[in-house]
């Protein structure tokens, strides 16, 4: 009897319930009257191909691209997304990868009619390109602000997912700032919604609650080619630092510090002193790069850049694209476990680098890590861009084994110390305390990396 009577009072409770959550649960009609008149269906119309290329389903699984691709052998190859109005005399707004290549763009106003556009400027690093059409007096949207957008918040979006003119799906932000592994690089901090994006949806707009854009629809993560409840759309914020750039000179120009960086795990982190996983860590310094000309150093950790705290190092590049080249700012580095201010003029992401190489031969030897070494010969210095270390001839069971060090690896620093030859490498590992975690500095197909090796005590 009692079973019975909660069961009947949990059902009442449920029953009390359920309209007060229904009232609050928002209602985009009103929204979807006033801000569909700005969406626009973009028709591109690209050279003609030799053969088919392959289509969704033999795509590998990663984060992909969502517009509808009709592809044959010897016919031109129309593709299809969506866009909006930023201005009621006719610019407007879509993703780069929808208009690429296109020898022709048509854009299908909301109320039927049809305008061919100029495409005005793209960039590819933001998938974002600037649209003009013919036009007066054209419904546009409102801007609003990504950076004041917050996890958990509703918001809508509008397109033609499949050829379906206007349609919308609703959801909420899952996450910001996501950093995306995509050939264009991690220029970007992606919104990451559970809103319903699919093939068609690529450049239309995200609305939040107040009806204004704030971001634009771009990719999704996806097994089978539709929509699995991760999208991502580009922030409004750096959507507008694109387009002020492409009407003003029809291309965009980003930051360039000229490093290569790496995640700070735990091991890393207590390795080099911090007291918690931070910051972006250097493993190059490209020469005569800003970096360079401002004095950091491989092993060096940023920790803050233009005033903005780098809590990942997806978050450099972010923060270093977003800054005008030529602009002077700050950095805060940590160097050896003490933190360092400094100055530094930022470059322009297209300039060019180079790398110097340089060592002298040894001998092998046996250590402490379990593995055997042996200088460098010369030619191997310029096939793997380093001109300092020792190259790993064999790995025993040991410590070394343990932190995944592996034969042809090239170790040019211990400890934050530099190793010109093998008997520098002894000498150091010699001095190395046992049982804390030590930072080590190797190149492993020509890619730079730290990782932690803790020595037995």
């Amino acid at each position: 009897m009692k079973l019975a009577s909660t069961g009947l009072f949990l059902g009442l409770a449920w029953v009390l319930i359920m309209p007060s959550a229904q009232a609050n649960l928002p209602d985009f009609t009103e929204l979807v009257e006033a801000a569909a008149p700005a969406v626009v269906n973009i028709t591109a119309t690209r050279k003609a191909v030799e053969q088919s290329a392959p289509s969704q389903e033999e795509m590998p699984e990663l984060f992909r691209r969502f517009f509808r691709d009709y592809q044959g052998r010897n016919i031109p190859r129309p593709s299809t997304g969506s866009g909006f109005l930023i201005s009621s005399d006719g610019y407007l707004l879509t993703n780069h990868h929808v208009v690429e290549d296109a020898e022709e763009i048509i854009v299908a106003l909301s109320d039927r009619r049809e305008r061919e556009a100029t495409l005005v400027g793209a960039e590819p690093p933001s998938d974002l390109a600037l649209l003009k059409i013919d036009e007066t007096d054209l419904p546009a949207v409102s801007i609003g602000s990504s950076e004041a957008l917050e996890v958990g918040e509703w918001v809508m979006a509008i397109g033609s997912p499949f050829g379906f003119e206007l349609s919308v799906t609703a959801g909420i932000v899952s996450a910001k700032g996501r950093s995306l592994p995509d050939e264009r690089g991690n220029y970007v901090p992606f919104i990451q919604t559970d809103v319903a994006i699919n093939p068609g949806n690529s450049g239309g707009p995200l609305f939040n609650l107040e009806g204004k854009v704030v971001g634009i629809n771009s990719q999704i993560f996806t097994r089978s080619g539709g929509f699995m409840g991760l999208s991502f759309s580009i922030p409004m914020d750096v959507a507008m630092e694109v387009v002020e750039q492409l009407k003003e000179k029809g291309s965009v120009s980003r930051g360039w510090l000229g490093v290569q960086i790496q995640r700070v795990d735990r091991d890393l982190a207590e390795s080099f002193g911090l007291d918690r996983a931070a910051g972006a860590l250097v493993t190059r310094v490209f020469a005569d790069s800003p970096a360079d000309r401002a004095g950091l150093e491989e092993g060096d950790i940023i920790i803050e850049f233009g005033g903005r705290a780098i809590d990942l190092s997806s978050d450099l590049p972010q923060v270093v694209g977003r800054i005008k080249a030529g602009a002077e700012t700050t950095m805060e580095v940590v160097r050896n476990g003490k933190a360092l201010e400094i100055a530094v003029k930022v470059g322009e992401l297209d300039a060019q680098t180079s790398l110097a190489q340089n060592e002298q031969p040894s001998t092998p030897s046996d250590n402490r890590l379990g593995i055997q070494v042996r200088a460098l010969a010369e030619d191997e210095k310029t096939e793997l861009a380093v001109d300092v270390g020792v190259v790993i001839v064999e790995v025993a069971p040991g410590p070394g084994q343990r932190a995944n060090l592996v034969a042809g690896d090239v170790i040019t620093s211990m400890n934050n110390q530099w190793l010109d030859s093998v008997a520098d490498f002894e000498r150091e590992l010699a001095e190395l305390p046992g049982g804390v975690a030590i930072p080590v500095r190797i190149v492993r197909g020509r890619q730079p990396q730290f990782i932690a090796i803790k020595l037995d005590p």
